[in-house]
């Protein structure tokens, strides 16, 4: 059979990805090819991220994407140096919210932004995913020197960076903790 029948049976493949499929594939990417990703391509990961269930639907979650590589570069120094960030063609960091869900739930709007942001993480991982990009969530970083570089407004909490790209790596899956000792019955 002829490369381009491979090619399509592999695109096809990907494109399609069952959920179950992607999240047991989805592996944290920190090696990415120099490769654009397109405009289109990230429009439609914000979207899927966009999706994400949210409280009372308040989506609390904002979402800034950088491409300059000083901003990469100093995105790296505040995530404690972790190269692949500044290398990485497109990093997103997803922004909680906490103005936006504090004028409804008041004290609780903080945990609720802050859930709002990693739901929108997980669907931006996995449809980045099924798109066969590569992603890391990135969450050791000092997050004031983060918001003071991006200009985020008071009452916003940078929750990840996510550094995306065509994967230059195949990292294995980890080992897992058994059911057995993270799943509870009724009571702990």
């Amino acid at each position: 059979m002829s490369f381009i029948y491979f090619k399509i049976r592999y695109l096809t493949r990907v494109m399609f990805m069952e959920c179950t499929e992607a999240i047991k594939n989805r592996r944290s990417i920190r090696k990415f090819r120099d490769d654009a990703i397109g405009e289109e391509i990230i429009n439609e990961l914000l979207e899927a991220a966009q999706m994400a269930p949210s409280a009372g639907n308040m989506q609390a979650r904002d979402f800034v994407v950088v491409m300059n590589r000083t901003i990469k570069q100093k995105l790296r120094q505040a995530a404690i140096n972790q190269s692949f960030i500044e290398y990485a063609p497109v990093v997103i960091v997803v922004v909680a919210n906490i103005g936006r869900s504090s004028r409804v739930y008041k004290s609780r709007g903080e945990l609720y932004a802050i859930q709002d942001a990693t739901a929108a993480v997980m669907n931006l991982l996995l449809a980045a995913h099924s798109k066969g990009l590569g992603t890391c969530w990135v969450g050791a970083f000092e997050e004031y020197i983060v918001s003071d570089l991006l200009g985020l407004p008071d009452k916003t909490r940078p929750v990840a960076i996510i550094p995306v790209g065509y994967p230059d790596e195949e990292p294995v899956a980890p080992p897992r903790l058994e059911p057995g000792k993270v799943v509870h019955m009724e009571s702990w």
